[in-house]
This record gives structure tokens, C-alpha cells and sequence, in this order.
């Protein structure tokens, strides 16, 4: 992918929890990671900021020099903040930013000319949504998952996950044990994987990152005995590689409704047919009684383990290599680049906001134009042409002559020839509207200003 013979250049902003990639958990920068090193094999200029312990083929530029989650001396607050100026502060250097840090990045976003896209790997709290809204059509959100968008929210593309599809063993020939693979945490459901083994009289191995102590202790330490339940503990790649190509069936009793699922790809990598709550995004990863199967509760999960060898672990293979290869990831992360690039191409800025032109022949021309919040179209009119609004999002407040007219989604304005006009945004989001205009004369010179709080009078 090029601009004119040149590379296009990438800021890849990690989050800093974990290093890039992670030593054992870190589900975020080990995404992060795949699309770095696979956006460098296809000749793409990409700056990774990450921890300076971070490894990656792309130029790495660092300011925290380790993980937060493993010097519990760092302030958290002030290299998350060092971390992300950095980004901005280059920014013209760069022809995309492409965000996985989260919404905090997206508060710097306004003050910088680079596109930025988000992906969205999880929305912790509703209560972060406020971002997310400021920023919506001014920035990209890209999802992971259908099943994981939000309805507030618009997005350029979903992008699900990718593996390193050769980095795992295939094995036709399991072991007899039930694995659980993930954080452990109430949300991951590792008791319930426990009640299933229970059912089913079959070990269990567990192994995952504490990330609730308390449930721990009291939801899973209590059942282990290194016999039947045996906790593994926080594993290294390789170990989980093993245990994954190893298990008979990997159980994904989730409580709530997960973006996705990586280690449900990679089992699905190894062979191993996976059992998950029929959740969120395991749809979109699982094909029910072909690579796995989709469960209601702990009942259902015991009798899907009984017929788990209905399933192919071949199919388990294959399924993993056309769906959720790296490769694929990249293909489309490279496409979500070339659309926002070729956007922006289109597009031409104002002090107000921006417009984008979506058709022009002969006669009539229909625009998008997006006023950010406290904007204002100057006080106008036109000599050639009469135009009609559609309002798409936001709020306004329309000036028709001495009229004032407050609009709101699904609302239209007529604007004939010469009426002097303008439009204010008075809502806390992005005011969207689609504007068609009809006469004998389209150009953009064609306006009268009568008064204009940028000076452009």
C-alpha cells in the first residue's frame, strides 16, 4: 500500500498494561503485535508505541520502560499520559493513527489533521460512552466483533481477530482432559467450567491470569486438587500452545457477552473443538456442532462434551485457517486505511467541520456535511442554486431569513434561492446532514456571506 510511490506511515499505539507483544496474558497488545508485524511484512512504514521492553520489526518508540502490571510503582496515570502525547505530538508525521488504546486517545484527537481509527476491543462501562459519542464522525471506530457494536456508535468496518494459524500444533490425537483458557475472573466463567467436569467426571486443567483474587479463593481454589480440578497457573505461550493442542474440548462458559474470543480461534487452530456459552460474539466464531458447540448452561455443556467427538478436529483446522488468519486481519486493516485515506481525500475542512461530496451531475450536486459541536455555518445565501436539508444526528438550530427553526434526525429544511441562511449546532454531538442542491450553478464560490464567526466575511 502506497501514496503516490511512498509507504504509507502508521502510529500503532499499544496500551501499556503488558508489553507488545505479552510475555503471558495481554489480549490486547497480542492483537496489536499480529497487525504490526504482519502490516511490516507488506513493506508498510508502521511506528509502534508500546513499553520499552516491547519486541517488533516496526520502529518502536517508548516511554514507559516496563508494563504497568509488573512495576506496581509506576503511576499509571502519568505514563498512560506520556505515552499518548507522544503519538499526537508526531502526528504530522504520520498518515494514519491507528488507536488500541482505548477511549482516552480519542480526547487528543480534535487537535491533530491525521486521521485517527480506533478499534474498540471492549467497552468496560457504559459510563465511557460519552467519549466514544464526542468523538463518533469525527474519528473511525472499527469493531471486532458484529455482535459487539454498539448502537450509539458508527463504524467504518468490523475487523474480527486473526492468529498465526502455523504457530499452532495441530493434534488429531488428543489427550482426555477439559481445558479452561482465559482470565480468571466470574465474567470467564471458570466455576461453571469446574461444575462441567464435575458432570462429566473428566480433568479439568485451568490456566489463566488471576484477575479477580477474591474470586479465586473463594469460586475455584476451593475445588482444585491437582487430581481431577488442577490449576496450571499464568502460562507462557508455549505452555498454552500445548495445553491447547493437547485438550480434548476447550469449555467457554462466559457470564456476559464477550467481543471475542482469541484463545476460542486457537483452540479451534489446534484442532480442539471448543464448548462456549452462546454469547456476544461466539456465533461468529463457532459453527455449532461442526467446530463446537453453542450452550445455554452447565446441563447443556455436560451432554455437549459427550458428543464431542462427533466433532472433526480437522474441520476444528480449517475452519480457523480461512476464517481468523493473521493474514486476513491484515488484508482488512489495510482496506479500513485505504477507505479513511480516500475519505479524507474527499473531503474538505472548515473551521464548522467538514463536508464530503457524495454525487455531482449536471444540475444538482448532494453533499455530507458534519458541524462540529458549537459550530456554525456562516450567515448566507445563494444566488444560484436552492438546497434541502435532511438531518441525519445531532441538534440544530436552522436561520431562515428572521426565522429560527430548532431540528432534530428525520427533520428537513428548504432553503430557496437567495434566502439568507444558517445552521448552529447546539447539541453536545456531531450535527450530520445531508444537503441536496439543484440550479444552474454548484461551485463553492456561490456563497454570500453576510456575517461569519471565523471572519470569513
Amino acid at each position: 500500500m502506497d501514496l503516490g510511490g511512498d509507504s504509507i506511515k502508521v502510529a500503532m499505539l499499544s496500551p501499556i498494561a503488558w508489553s507488545t507483544p505479552p510475555k503471558k496474558y495481554g489480549p490486547w497488545e497480542y492483537i496489536v503485535s499480529l497487525l504490526t508485524e504482519g502490516l511490516v511484512k507488506r513493506g508498510i512504514d508502521v511506528t509502534l508505541f508500546a513499553t520499552a521492553d516491547s519486541h517488533t520489526k516496526a520502529k518502536l518508540h517508548a516511554v514507559a520502560p516496563r508494563p504497568y502490571e509488573e512495576d506496581k510503582d509506576m503511576l499509571v496515570k502519568v505514563y498512560e499520559c506520556l505515552h499518548i502525547s507522544e503519538v499526537f505530538e508526531r502526528a504530522k508525521e504520520f498518515d494514519i493513527i491507528h488507536n488500541h488504546f482505548d477511549y482516552l486517545p480519542l480526547t487528543y484527537s480534535a487537535l491533530v489533521d491525521t486521521p485517527v481509527v480506533t478499534t474498540i476491543h471492549g467497552i468496560s462501562s457504559r459510563k465511557i460512552l460519552p467519549v466514544y459519542k464526542k468523538y463518533n464522525n469525527r474519528t473511525f471506530y472499527v469493531s471486532i466483533s458484529d455482535a459487539y457494536r454498539c448502537r450509539d456508535l458508527d463504524y467504518i468496518a468490523t475487523v474480527r481477530h486473526g492468529i498465526d494459524i502455523e504457530s499452532f500444533h495441530f493434534n488429531e490425537k488428543p489427550q482426555d482432559y477439559l481445558l479452561f483458557l482465559s482470565r480468571l475472573h466470574r465474567d470467564k466463567g471458570v466455576r461453571e467450567a469446574i461444575e462441567v467436569a464435575k458432570k462429566t467426571g473428566r480433568k479439568l486443567r485451568i490456566a489463566g491470569f488471576i484477575a479477580d483474587q477474591a474470586y479465586f479463593e473463594n469460586e475455584v481454589q476451593p475445588y482444585t486438587d491437582n487430581n481431577q480440578i488442577i490449576y496450571e497457573g499464568h502460562v507462557d505461550p508455549e505452555y498454552k500452545k500445548e495445553l491447547l493442542s493437547n485438550a480434548y474440548a476447550l469449555l467457554h462458559m462466559i457470564n456476559y457477552d464477550e467481543a471475542f474470543g482469541i484463545g476460542v480461534v486457537e483452540a479451534m487452530a489446534s484442532g480442539t473443538p471448543v464448548i462456549a456459552m452462546n454469547r456476544g460474539s461466539m456465533p461468529e466464531l463457532i459453527r455449532n456442532g461442526e467446530t463446537g458447540f453453542l450452550v445455554s448452561n452447565i446441563d447443556e455443556a455436560a451432554e455437549a462434551v459427550q458428543n464431542i467427538d462427533s466433532i472433526s478436529r480437522k474441520a476444528c483446522r480449517e475452519h480457523a485457517e480461512k476464517h481468523f488468519s493473521v493474514d486476513r486481519m491484515v488484508d482488512e486493516y489495510i482496506k479500513v486505511y485505504e477507505t479513511i485515506l480516500e475519505k479524507r481525500k474527499r473531503e474538505e475542512k472548515r473551521p464548522w467541520g467538514f463536508y464530503e461530496v457524495l454525487m455531482e451531475k449536471p444540475g444538482y450536486k448532494v453533499k455530507s456535511l458534519t458541524v462540529f459541536p458549537q459550530g456554525e455555518i456562516s450567515l448566507q445565501r445563494h444566488a444560484h442554486r436552492n438546497e434541502h436539508w435532511y438531518i441525519v444526528s445531532g441538534e440544530g438550530l436552522v436561520t431562515k431569513n428572521e426565522s429560527k427553526i430548532r431540528v432534530l434526525p428525520g427533520d428537513s429544511v428548504d432553503i430557496p434561492v437567495n434566502e439568507i441562511h444558517r445552521v448552529t449546532n447546539i447539541g453536545g454531538q456531531n450535527l450530520v446532514f445531508i444537503e441536496v442542491s439543484r440550479g444552474d450553478y454548484l461551485g463553492e464560490d456561490d456563497i454570500e456571506r453576510l456575517e461569519d464567526k471565523y471572519g470569513r466575511t
